[in-house]
Formats: C-alpha cells, sequence, structure tokens
C-alpha cells in the first residue's frame, strides 16, 4: 500500500451549496473538496484526490471508512430485505445488536445497564440522560464542568461551556452550574474540593444538582484528560449529595481512548452513560442511554421517537462489535498504537517548546493560539491530511485517527504534521537543542 496522500489542487463546483446550503456548513469551509469514495484510512474527492484522515467523522469512524466486514453484514441484510424502519419494536437486527452488546461490553465488565435507544445523534442521548436524572430525583439543577461540549440541542447546550456555541440559543440556558474541571486552575486549586464545598455549603447558591455531567477526556473542548483519582472523588461527591453520575462517552468511547469505556479501571461506575459516534461501527446514525436497571422509571412513550434505534445501524454495530471486541486483542492493539501516537506527539511538542493534551488515541498538541492551529492544520490539508482543531480558542491540533491505521500510516500523516509545526512555529529550538 502506498504511504502517500496525493492532494487535489482543484476547487469544486460549489454553486449549488452557496445557492441552498445554509451558511451554518463548516467543515466545507476548511476542506474545500467534493469527496466521493473512501476506504480504510483514506477520503477521495472527485479530482483523483486522495487524502488521510486524521478525523475520523470526529470519531464516528473508529474502524475506518466502509470496514468490508462491516459493509457486507449491511450489504446481505439489506439484500434479504430486513427491516429498515421499526420504531422501537422487536426485530432481529436489535435483538442480535444488544445480545452482542450485552455478551461482549456489559458482561466481561461486570456492568449492569438498561440500553435506551434515544433519537440518533449524541445530543439526544445527554437529553435523555439529563431528563431521566432529573425525573429520577425531582430535582433540576445539573453540574457541568468548563470545557464540556455535550450537544447543541438546548438541554445539552445548557450543559456547554463554549460561550459560541451557547450564543446561538436565543434563549436562556438554565438549571446548570459550570464548574471547574480537573487541572482548570494548573494544579493549584483542588477543584473536587471545591465542589464539594459548594454543594455542603446551603449558602452557596449551588442547589442541589440532578447530576453530574462530565467527559473524562473533553473532546471539543481541548482534550483536557482528567485523572483517575479526580474521577473517583468527583463519584464520591456525586454519591455523598445524592447527584446521578453522568459519563458522556460519546467521543471519547468505543475505544477511542483505549479501552471500550474511557472510565474502564478508573474505579467507579458511572449510574449514567451516553453512547452515540462509533457505536455503530459505521458512520450511521445511533445513540444509547445506557443507565442502572433501578433507575429505569420511565413510563411507556413518556421519552420517544420517530428514529428510536436504527436497524442498519444494529447491523454494523453488532459486527463491529462482534469482530472488533470478541477478545482483547484490539483493545491491546489500540493501547499500544496510542503510545506511539503520544511519543511522537511529545516529540513534535518537545522541539518547540509546546505541550500535549489527550490519552489513547484522542490526542493533540497546543500550538498556542488558534490562528496557529489553523495555519497548521490547513498546510496539513495542502499536503493531503484531514485533521481539524479543539479547543476554547481552537488552540489545540487534535488527532482522531481511526483506531485501525496502520503503524506505517500513521508515521506517514504525522510526517505531515511534524512539517506542518515546523513551518508555521520555525525551528529555533531544535536549533537550540
Amino acid at each position: 500500500m502506498t504511504l502517500s496522500p496525493k492532494p487535489s489542487t482543484t476547487l469544486p463546483d460549489t454553486g449549488i451549496y452557496e445557492r441552498r446550503e445554509s451558511a451554518v456548513r463548516t467543515y466545507s469551509r476548511s476542506l474545500p473538496r467534493q469527496f466521493n469514495r473512501a476506504e480504510h484510512v483514506w477520503i477521495h474527492d472527485d479530482n483523483g484526490g486522495r487524502y488521510l484522515d486524521f478525523l475520523s467523522g470526529c470519531s464516528s469512524l473508529n474502524y475506518g471508512h466502509n470496514h468490508p466486514i462491516l459493509k457486507q453484514a449491511l450489504l446481505d441484510y439489506i439484500a434479504a430485505d430486513g427491516i429498515t424502519h421499526g420504531l422501537d419494536m422487536h426485530t432481529d437486527a436489535k435483538a442480535r445488536f444488544l445480545e452482542a452488546f450485552e455478551e461482549l461490553i456489559l458482561q466481561p465488565r461486570g456492568l449492569d445497564y438498561r440500553v435506551m435507544f434515544t433519537g440518533p445523534t449524541g445530543t439526544n442521548a445527554v437529553e435523555a440522560a439529563i431528563k431521566l436524572a432529573r425525573k429520577v430525583t425531582g430535582r433540576e439543577m445539573v453540574v457541568a464542568f468548563t470545557n464540556g461540549f455535550h450537544g447543541m440541542t438546548l438541554g445539552a447546550l445548557a450543559c456547554t461551556g463554549n460561550t459560541g456555541k451557547r450564543g446561538g440559543a436565543g434563549v436562556p440556558l438554565s438549571h446548570v452550574a459550570h464548574e471547574p474541571y480537573d487541572g482548570y486552575f494548573d494544579g493549584d486549586v483542588d477543584t473536587v474540593q471545591v465542589l464539594d464545598q459548594r454543594l455542603s455549603d446551603p449558602s452557596s447558591g449551588l442547589d442541589a444538582p440532578a447530576a453530574i455531567l462530565l467527559e473524562t477526556v473533553q473532546g471539543e473542548g481541548g482534550l483536557n484528560a482528567a485523572s483517575p483519582e479526580w474521577l473517583r472523588a468527583i463519584s464520591e461527591v456525586a454519591r455523598k449529595h445524592g447527584a446521578l453520575l453522568i459519563v458522556d462517552d460519546i467521543q471519547a468511547g468505543c475505544g477511542r481512548t483505549g479501552s471500550f469505556f474511557s472510565f474502564e479501571g478508573m474505579g467507579f461506575t458511572p449510574d449514567i452513560v451516553t453512547l452515540a459516534k462509533s457505536i455503530s461501527g459505521y458512520g450511521l446514525p445511533l445513540a444509547l442511554t445506557l443507565f442502572r436497571p433501578e433507575l429505569d422509571v420511565w413510563s411507556p412513550g413518556e421519552h420517544n421517537g420517530t428514529f428510536r434505534g436504527n436497524n442498519h445501524a444494529f447491523v454494523t454495530a453488532a459486527a463491529a462489535l462482534r469482530h472488533f471486541w470478541a477478545n482483547q486483542d484490539f483493545e491491546a492493539d489500540i493501547a499500544r498504537r496510542g503510545g506511539l501516537l503520544e511519543a511522537r506527539l511529545d516529540r513534535i511538542a518537545a522541539r518547540h517548546g509546546l505541550t500535549t493534551r489527550g490519552r489513547g488515541m484522542m490526542r493533540g498538541i497546543d500550538v498556542g493560539s488558534g490562528a496557529a492551529a489553523s495555519a497548521i492544520t490547513q498546510a496539513c490539508f495542502d499536503k493531503g491530511l484531514i485533521i481539524e482543531t479543539s479547543g476554547a480558542h481552537d488552540e489545540i491540533v487534535k488527532v482522531l485517527a481511526p483506531l485501525v491505521i496502520d503503524d506505517e500510516l500513521l508515521s506517514a500523516g504525522l510526517d505531515i504534521l511534524e512539517g506542518a509545526v515546523r513551518a508555521e512555529l520555525g525551528s529555533t529550538l531544535e536549533i537550540a537543542a
């Protein structure tokens, strides 16, 4: 397999998009090509260009594009006239997914969660989690964290920290308190102790929460990775104050941080977990809200929607679980490849006096400003590498390569990234070293 991307220099005719598509679009502005085909870690445009994909659909394509095993499972199901849309009725595809999820994910980890099929996107799963926590506890307040991102519908958006995203709501976003995340004060303040003290003080102004909602690694917020100690302490605070602990694993889950759930091995078990993005394995819309059985207090139809479960996504999700998660080999390979990524990014950062962020295969480099990060990602695209930014100021260049990427292709993409960082930031520190 050749390792060289082949970027196209020909811009597409964007007339139809300019005439008809909303100005709200984003990725098409920074990736100005018309793409028409994808396989493994490559995405092609209609002028013969080929790009190495370090975006992976914002971690929706952890297993790459059009994985042949998942693709064949879907083709076979469609050819057999399998159920496409079934509301929340029982279907063979749903049963096979639930059986695989129970057998390969829940039982080996000692987890006993009910599975709720929400609307098809991550924000739907977060909305259901918040709504359930409020119903169970009879409380309204939710504690979320600085730099958290949880979705764009109003409930999830209220829990999101980014001012630009919140500003689009057009209404007050209430009943959420944004508390400092792990390391928010550069380690000078014990943010768990602050939260505990505020919740313990009846005059702090912070009402007793229904839930504490967090990401173990903040995807859009800058790849801030909470320590196991901080996470365990937050879990204890939630229990002490009668709040349900919700882990938003939409971007960090499905193997992205090394294990299937990002909280594995941390010494705590969330009350509620949200999954979406790569749970379908194929980029098909599917979202789940998981919760302890005793929290399943819903009345039939109390929270519903037309697309509560996507049967095509059930098929590819079950195939992905059985192919990748039937033993520990895949998880071990993620850990090994994550180590390669960490070491390489650390070397690049050290040469320029920068720092790295993240965990597992969810890592990036803080290049100091959004302008620098934008210039670096643009230079990468010009060389045939698709990569994006994150962080409060878009200052983090964020690597979300597919978990199945070959070592050689990972190295080739990081070569492009290293060259772009050097071109933008210079090499004075390298010379001094």
